[in-house]
């Protein structure tokens, strides 16, 4: 006669889960994982600003491809708004920029005009 196999049921598994739920419930809630496409953002800064502003002209004379369509798009009024809000920063921080601060907005201000006059 063939032995039959002692089938072993594990009784133990529902506690166990009652246990592990109990255990959750009591946790705090995990936090939610970052989104893959999420950005790190550099901390706000003058420099930051003022990067961001001349970044927003240079695409406004079309010599960084526009991020939508990676295509040049020059508009020659918004590029000159972006530069004139440049100015504006530039005379109502007059006093209140350390010397590189100032250096650095004067010659960038000096470059974006001269790249201006050069559109057609």
């Amino acid at each position: 006669m063939a032995e039959e196999k002692k089938i072993i049921i594990d009784e133990d598994w529902k506690s166990q889960v009652a246990a592990e739920k109990e255990k959750a419930a009591h946790e705090p809630p995990e936090k939610p994982a970052e989104d893959a496409g999420s950005t790190e953002y550099p901390p706000a800064s003058l420099g930051v600003l003022i990067t961001s502003l001349a970044t927003e002209a240079m695409i406004a004379m079309g010599q960084i491809p526009h991020p939508m369509t990676g295509e040049p798009a020059p508009d020659r009024q918004q590029a000159r708004f972006t530069i004139d809000l440049l100015e504006v920063l530039q005379e109502k921080t007059k006093g209140n920029l350390d010397a590189d601060e100032e250096a650095g907005l004067r010659d960038l201000l000096h470059q974006l005009r001269m790249a201006f006059v050069t559109l057609q």
